[in-house]
């Protein structure tokens, strides 16, 4: 085995036996913890999105020991290491390059202090954001940020990629709701940025490290703030004879002074698909629906209601559907961040993009899916956080099909480029990853680029933590490539 690469490499060929690397792992961990099969580390060879790697070795971390010892011996060997939680992630972000070691931390699950008075909690990484709201309910305190897949993503993937979910519209996303971290840095050392007073000494690298997808170090503590439960929740389904009539809607709501606690919307193949699994009496025959929640004091919920009613009358809207009690509210939210696993009954296969559009561009940036899709023959579902214009166009296939995966990707890549030409943005809360690496440069200049670079380098010197992610590859190239779906390594 070849010395340890030079500063700023990954020379994953100098390591000529893998197992040299689980064995110095196994040296610092215990070695049940350490999985080098080639079984096992296949299983982490892929996330949830489309494209897939190959991992060398797989640490199962209980402790902020295990997550340092194992960057320690990847600096050690020149290896590169990604961090990874539930492996929910859709932009590619915990995907491994060929040879590196990944540290999961899902066995980091522990809620290590819960202060209701401060409204606020010392959490390992590998706690499930649903759970850690159950488990602080009756306190009267949740956890805010709420992605889709609430059930199984973790607080340490919510924080690598900034995740959000219907109520950030009102609440935030997750840099909103984390006060401090404790981190291991990509050279093994051990610290912690924030703090829990509301405006620490220093420099803000907290709000640096959230959302830096896994490239500035692995968080093993996080100081999450908790959010007052509301006392009073409206939850309203409206129907819409086209998708624009609810966008406009959105808009009017917004521009009247009234932010939402939440404001989705599905299209009507959405809804078929999601009434199919749920039978929750879903509108089935409109071209869209919107949900809309409001929470704060009765008085004030009942004020926007009415107010929202009056705005739904104006545009025309026949029918809006107001939950009666907490158990049809439950399935109507359940209909919503159940939709992307409701598409098995339309395809076998979706591939997600999530672009930010301007409210007053919404309308017409549906229009343009749909005119991209129908173009390529491809089916598209569409459900979405109308309330800030976080598009997730689910396009719907059947990947046996000859040629259907290269023409998903190129629409979806349209897709990306229309978002963005009219004033968008790459990512709303996914991440960049691998998927948006490439696109990079139709948003940043690359001056915009290289200070991202220079960021970037200030962490991490070496280029050990999730290397080839968010960046292109020099950081300053301008052509769009796209990455051959499953094929990256």
């Amino acid at each position: 085995m070849s010395s340890v690469a030079p500063a700023g490499t990954v020379d994953v060929e100098a390591v000529a036996d893998l197992e040299v690397v689980a064995a110095a792992l196994r040296a610092r961990i215990d070695p049940a913890a350490v999985r080098s099969g080639a079984t096992e580390t296949r299983l982490y060879r892929r996330d949830a999105s489309t494209m897939s790697g190959a991992a060398a070795v797989v640490v199962f971390a209980s402790s902020t020991d295990d997550v340092r010892a194992a960057v320690e011996v990847a600096n050690d060997l020149g290896v590169p290491f990604v961090a990874r939680g539930s492996g929910t992630g859709l932009a590619g972000g915990a995907v491994p390059r060929a040879g590196s070691i990944v540290i999961s931390t899902s066995k980091m699950d522990r809620i290590l202090s819960v202060d209701p008075v401060n409204r606020q909690a010392w959490v390992e990484p590998g706690v499930l954001n649903l759970d850690l709201s159950r488990r602080i309910a009756h306190h009267g305190v949740h956890f805010a940020p709420d992605p889709s897949s609430q059930q199984t993503c973790s607080i340490g993937g919510n924080v690598a990629n900034n995740s959000g979910g219907p109520h950030c519209l009102a609440d935030g996303v997750t840099s909103s709701h984390v006060l401090a971290l404790e981190v291991v840095l990509p050279d093994g050392s051990v610290t912690v940025l924030g703090g829990e007073e509301p405006e620490p000494d220093g420099l803000d690298l907290r709000g640096a490290f959230v959302g830096s997808e896994g490239m500035f170090g692995v968080a093993t503590k996080v100081c999450v703030k908790l959010t007052q439960d509301a006392p009073d929740v409206a939850t309203m389904l409206m129907e819409f004879d086209s998708v624009a009539e609810g966008a406009q809607l959105v808009s009017d709501i917004i521009a009247a002074g009234i932010v939402p606690a939440a404001v989705e919307m599905m299209d009507q193949l959405c809804l078929r698909a999601v009434e199919a699994w749920l039978h929750a009496g879903l509108p089935v025959d409109a071209a869209a629906a919107l949900l809309v929640e409001c929470v704060g004091e009765p008085g004030q919920v009942a004020d926007e209601v009415a107010r929202i009613e009056e705005l739904a009358a104006a545009g025309g809207v026949a029918r809006i559907r107001t939950a009666a009690d907490e158990a049809e509210r439950a399935v109507l939210w359940k209909g919503r961040k159940g939709a992307f696993g409701a598409v098995a009954q339309v395809k076998p296969n979706y591939y997600l993009h999530d672009t930010v559009v301007p409210r007053a561009r919404l309308a017409e940036v549906i229009e343009k899916v749909y005119e991209i899709t129908e173009r390529a023959g491809i089916d598209v579902i569409n459900v979405f956080h109308a309330g800030d214009g976080n598009l997730h166009p689910l396009l719907v296939y059947d990947a046996r099909e000859e040629g259907m995966v290269d023409k998903v990707h190129a629409a979806g890549r349209e897709i990306v480029r229309f978002s963005v030409e009219v004033g968008g943005v790459l990512s709303g809360e996914h991440g960049i990853g691998l998927e948006k690496r490439d696109m990079m440069s139709l948003m940043f200049s690359e001056v915009d680029l290289a200070a991202q670079e220079t960021l970037r380098t200030a962490f991490d010197p070496r280029l050990l933590a999730n290397p080839d992610k968010v960046l292109p590859n020099p950081a300053t190239c301008g052509d769009v490539q796209a990455v051959p779906p499953g094929a990256w390594i």
